[in-house]
């Protein structure tokens, strides 16, 4: 009977021996729970959760360490696998670690990690991301491996169990969708774990934000086969920036069942953000030159800007094993997401900040249905092993908008801005209060692979390929007609290939070829096709590079190269996909404890993001816009003695200058932030609380963060910012 995955988020062996020793107290080797001192010392003892994980499905790649990052995560429909056994890179980050840094949303945790750009959203709210360059819509991210599940634009972090990063092409895996071509970032769910858990929380945030969480998790059953997870957050106030109030509520529900041969889940949950005020960015192209940034307290909104963004979401999937060898899955997830707003993105025109303001407000209500099922296998054939999996995926997305606006702004200088009337709006699309469906999409593929282990596994290929299909089809805002202009229906193969060589148990070589295909993209104003998709983008990648694991100390070199089609403008004023945007570039990592009591996590990306192919060769070898050329991340804690539970925390990012436009006459300067914090463990009745002091951007670096794909907004980085929490354990 195989024994149910336990996942306390440590490596044992290694922490044992420290226990056992004297030199590490039992409190720090410990998960967190309730249990006494005695109790805790025996689960971390006889506890084996690496000989429990099974690659290939549901269950999490057990925690490095501390528990704050794990060196594996999820590649789509081939499920959870240690980053040792597969030609990709991929990395995850816990749910400790979320607590730990006080993360609000994922864009706070992907910081971590210096092969993704965050970006702000343009004209709106949104979190979206660059992963080696490339675009990633923050609606793009999976949910436990699943498309179109995740609430759309911002995703809080408290519901969140694993923040994994997939880096690369990643079509065969994941499927086609409307971004990603740089890698992919995957959202598990929390799960009750073999520990109970009852956690409070309570939050600040400055300027005047307060919170307060609740994480609730048992097991039931004579072998615990039953879970319930129930989790839940309220945070609302204003934030550094003057005027600017934020608020969410949301709350999800676990549940799953662990039987000797069926494992099954179901999640659910509830999301509603809302932001009052806010600073959308400044849109800079007619003023051809990048202004200086306003203080970083300062507020160049409106009252009168807003967006409200409410998404209920849901997840079932289900394991069952046939056989010891073989084992069928399934998954069905969807959302119903409603999203209001009067955006208000100022408009400048030289570099005194002078320009105007419009008003846009927005009606918009999506539905989208996922779901992938599957079979996958060991077996061999003579000193060959293969790890098959065959499987089907699909996503469905359904869109209606509605749109007012105002074609003529009201005057405005974003350093004098003050308070101005939103002017009137004078064009509109669609009905407001009743908007009609406006897009419709469909994704499905066919997934076929196969890794072959040789010499015992130390030599690995995989070999797979995706038949994808992708279906697009757009309707007019007023009458609900079809626009025969945007639609399209398109398909191809796209095969991956990879190797894993691994000479010694702690080191793996490792290499690949992998592709991705999405939409194309929309032609902008000044083509006579506006408005219209312009195809299907195929991108491809190859990679090279070397893995390690100590025990004590892992991490990853590697280099790639990314090839994507992009539009151009051609000489007939037409947009098309005739245009090639090239990224080569460097990743490395490094995280463990290569000192007790020191926990460290560093990452750096190079990249040379070429343009070629452009229109009539003008910008042929310029950089791309948007993409620094090198980003720093460090990040470092240390446990302060004598005095028992103390941690001293650290995070240093660097990102260096981005162009702003085509031309590369335009550059975002370079910027560095530091955040710094304490926290200390101590016990109340025997229970673990937890108090976190952390001060994010000490130094109120005032900067330009981003500039979107087009040269057309600028988004500005967050001002100096104090959190404060404190968690209880009952």
């Amino acid at each position: 009977m195989r024994k149910p995955p336990f996942n306390p988020g440590l490596k044992p062996t290694l922490l044992a021996v420290m226990v056992s020793a004297g030199c590490l107290p039992v409190m720090a080797a410990t998960t967190h729970t309730n249990t006494t001192q005695k109790e805790q010392q025996a689960l971390t003892v006889t506890a084996t959760p690496e000989s429990d994980f099974r690659p290939g499905g549901n269950d999490v790649v057990p925690a490095f360490l501390d528990g704050q990052i794990a060196h594996g995560g999820r590649l789509g429909m081939l499920g959870e696998q240690n980053a040792m056994d597969v030609p990709f890179n991929v990395i995850g980050y816990t749910s400790k670690m979320i607590q730990d840094q006080q993360a609000q949303t994922i864009a706070d945790v992907v910081r971590n990690d210096a092969g993704v750009q965050n970006v702000k959203g343009y004209g709106n709210f949104a979190e979206s991301y660059r992963i080696r360059g490339f675009e990633l819509d923050g609606d793009d991210m999976t949910y436990g491996g699943l498309a179109g599940v995740v609430p759309r634009q911002v995703m809080d972090a408290s519901l969140i169990d694993r923040v994994e990063i997939f880096k690369g092409a990643n079509s065969l895996v994941n499927g086609a969708a409307s971004s990603g071509v740089g890698g992919m970032i995957n959202l598990e769910p929390k799960h009750a774990e073999e520990a109970p858990i009852t956690r409070v929380g309570v939050d600040y945030t400055s300027s005047s934000q307060v919170g307060g969480t609740l994480d609730v998790g048992r097991r039931f059953g004579d072998n615990n086969q039953f879970g319930v997870r129930l989790n839940a957050v309220h945070r609302e106030g204003e934030t550094g920036v003057d005027g600017e109030k934020k608020r969410t509520t949301a709350a999800s529900v676990g549940l799953d069942y662990r039987g000797d041969r069926l494992r099954t889940s179901l999640d659910v949950g509830y999301q509603k953000k809302s932001f009052h005020g806010g600073l959308q960015g400044v849109k800079f192209a007619g003023a051809g030159v990048i202004p200086a940034v306003p203080s970083n307290s300062h507020n160049y909104s409106q009252k009168w800007v807003y967006s409200d963004m409410e998404s209920e979401f849901g997840m079932a999937k289900a394991e069952y094993d046939i056989t010891d060898s073989w084992t069928a899955y399934a998954g069905l997830g969807a959302q119903h997401a409603h999203e209001t707003g009067n955006y208000g993105a100022p408009t400048i025109t030289n570099s005194n900040g002078d320009g105007s303001i419009s008003s846009f407000y927005s009606n918009r209500i999506q539905d989208n249905m996922s779901g992938m099922v599957g079979l996958r296998g060991d077996f061999h054939t003579g000193w060959v092993s293969h790890k098959v999996n065959v499987g089907y995926s699909a996503l469905t997305t359904n869109a209606k908008n509605a749109y007012n606006m105002s074609l003529v702004g009201t005057p405005f200088n974003i350093y004098n801005s003050g308070d101005v009337a939103e002017p009137a709006a004078t064009f509109a699309g669609g009905k407001f209060s009743d908007p009609l469906t406006t897009s419709r999409t469909r994704t499905q593929g066919y997934l076929l692979s196969d890794t072959l282990g040789l010499f015992d596994d130390t030599l690995l290929f995989t070999v797979g390929a995706r038949h994808q299909k992708v279906v697009v089809r757009s309707y007019n805002y007023n009458t609900g007609a079809e626009n025969v202009d945007s639609r399209y229906t398109n398909d191809r193969w796209m095969p991956t290939y990879g190797v894993v060589y691994k000479p010694w148990k702690e080191v793996a070589f490792y290499a690949n070829h992998t592709e991705a295909l999405q939409p194309g993209e929309t032609a902008p104003k000044d083509a006579v096709n506006y408005g219209t998709v312009t195809g299907v983008a195929h991108s491809k990648q190859n990679e090279i590079g070397v893995k390690t694991d100590f025990g004590r100390i892992g991490g990853s070199l590697g280099l790639f190269e990314i090839q994507k089609p992009s539009g151009i403008i051609n000489s007939d004023n037409v947009y098309v996909m005739d245009g090639e945007q090239r990224h080569r570039g460097l990743e490395a990592n490094v995280f463990g404890e290569p000192v007790l009591g020191l926990r460290l996590n560093a990452s750096a990306t190079w990249i040379d993001p070429v343009m070629k192919r452009t229109n009539g060769g003008t910008y042929d070898g310029k950089q791309a816009i948007g993409v620094p050329r090198y980003t720093y991340v460090l990040g470092a804690e240390y446990d302060i003695k004598p005095i028992e539970g103390l941690t001293a925390t650290a995070l240093l990012n660097h990102s260096g200058s981005q162009y702003a436009n085509s031309a590369n006459t335009l550059k975002l300067d370079s910027y560095t932030t530091l955040d710094l914090g304490v926290r200390y463990r101590m016990k109340v009745n025997q229970n673990d609380m937890v108090w976190r002091v952390g001060v994010e951007n000490v130094t109120n670096e005032k900067y330009w963060s981003n500039v979107d794909d087009t040269g057309t907004y600028l988004a500005q980085g967050d001002p100096r910012t104090l959190k404060v929490s404190m968690s209880y354990d009952f």
